[in-house]
């Protein structure tokens, strides 16, 4: 893509800034905000920078090494910024990049100096009433840049060993391959097997994302580093180091672990308090950047001495309306909830005397068969509020016909309420006990004994 008249990082940077605060329907010559997804990007590359959008192996600005990026926000009611969604970067063609290093691979070559351009995502104005509100320059700062070449490797790593087909968002922390494609069951060959893989991308996941807007363009946030010396990361994975620092403490009781730094509470998040003095950090280890960047999700599992769980793993609760109205199970909010998530599970154990044990710790993220099992609940979830939930008046309470642990062997939805008052609203204006998905225990339980 040649001729852009922008040939230098100073001039793309001047004229980025110059459309901060026009509303984007005075931008768009073309009409392209109504074209649904992407829009707005299509927007600023076709009538800002003058320059037909393309799905080229070079940077948007080739001269200048620049990609350009437009990346949507949502500000929360508590006025924090999120990323609205992951950042999607160039298309993984299996066949070439198995051959490259990082340096030489296809993401680095178009994304290694990004423009990034952020709005606000509103859903009460008019998109054409919409403003971009900041334009940065970007590079990768070092400590951010060793994870995600070791991301690089492991996205790549599978597709060399012939499983182009097994890889999941969920394998990496900040760099992911996410799905991408006309739809889902968009297929592409792999060099190493026959088995056709999902077409995939390269995209830098909602959670970092998140943190790049917060620390880097709007400036307002300092999270506390687990790893102080980048140096480390070189030789080693976050994961592996945060299990050194943790593997000492294996096989202490929770008593133990308290006493030990003096810790006398009945809080539910006891388990993170206990992580938090174990590695040193001042702040919660939820709060620390590298949890931040990657959205590490730490989940406490008992395991009681005859190797059973008790409880299923929840997740957050849904909106029935909200779940109603979703149609792509890669657009949903279950999927974007699980799908890019790498679980930390703190296993504690039941020893024969009733005590439990710090038994270590597991990193995990759900495999893409068990994820297929997953999108059956979701499905059923969906159609069963279009069609209307039957609740059915029991001695033990109210019932429903959503989907049961017993339907399913990796999750089943269930009640996730305070009380009987804690309720929202069904689409035909019934209200009901507020759901959420859940992971069957029975599930979570052969996941650990694989590893």
């Amino acid at each position: 893509m040649k001729g852009t008249p922008y040939t230098t990082e100073k001039a793309i940077l001047e004229r980025a800034q110059e459309v901060i605060g026009i509303p984007l329907k005075c931008v768009d010559k073309k009409g392209r905000l109504e074209t649904g997804k992407g829009a707005i990007g299509t927007v600023i590359e076709e009538s800002w920078f003058g320059y037909a959008p393309n799905s080229e192996t070079e940077p948007d600005f080739p001269e200048a090494g620049v990609e350009l990026k437009v990346t949507p926000y949502i500000r929360n009611r508590d006025d924090k910024i999120r990323a609205k969604e992951r950042l999607v970067c160039n298309i993984i063609n299996y066949m070439e990049e198995y051959t490259k290093t990082f340096e030489t691979s296809a993401f680095w070559h178009k994304c290694k100096k990004m423009l990034l351009m952020s709005y606000e995502h509103r859903y009460d104005i008019p998109k054409g009433d919409l403003t971009i509100d900041r334009a940065i320059l970007f590079k990768f700062p070092d400590e951010d840049l060793v994870i995600i070449e070791r991301d690089w490797k492991a996205i790549i790593d599978k597709v060399r060993a012939g499983k182009a087909h097994e890889i999941s968002e969920g394998d990496t922390m900040y760099l992911a391959a996410c799905t991408k494609g006309a739809d889902a069951s968009s297929m592409r060959k792999q060099p190493c097997s026959d088995i056709l893989a999902k077409q995939r991308a390269y995209s830098l996941k909602a959670a970092y994302m998140t943190q790049i807007l917060n620390k880097y363009i709007f400036g307002d946030v300092q999270n506390e580093r687990i790893i102080k010396d980048v140096r480390q990361l070189q030789r080693y994975s976050f994961e592996e180091l945060l299990i050194q620092r943790l593997a000492p403490f294996y096989g202490k009781t929770l008593t133990e672990l308290l006493a030990m730094y003096g810790i006398r509470t009945s809080a539910k998040n006891v388990t993170e308090i206990i992580l938090t003095k174990m590695l040193g950090l001042n702040e919660k280890m939820t709060k620390s950047e590298e949890f931040q960047k990657a959205g590490i999700i730490p989940k406490t599992i008992r395991v009681n001495r005859n190797g059973k769980i008790k409880e299923s793993m929840s997740f957050p609760k849904f909106d029935f309306i909200e779940l109603s109205k979703e149609e792509e199970w890669e657009e949903s909010g279950l999927y974007n909830y699980l799908a890019p998530t790498r679980f930390m599970f703190v296993i504690f154990k039941e020893r024969s005397d009733g005590a439990f044990v710090f038994d270590r710790v597991l990193f995990w993220n759900i495999p893409n068969e068990d994820l297929e099992e997953v999108k059956k609940v979701w499905e059923r979830t969906r159609e069963t509020i279009k069609r209307g939930v039957k609740l059915t008046v029991t001695a033990r309470g109210v019932e429903n016909d959503l989907p049961k642990k017993k339907d399913n062997p990796v999750a089943h939805v269930r009640p996730h309420a305070r009380d009987t008052s804690d309720t929202a609203p069904l689409p035909d204006g019934r209200m009901m006990a507020k759901q959420c998905f859940w992971l069957n225990n029975t599930y979570i339980e052969k996941q650990i004994k694989k590893k």
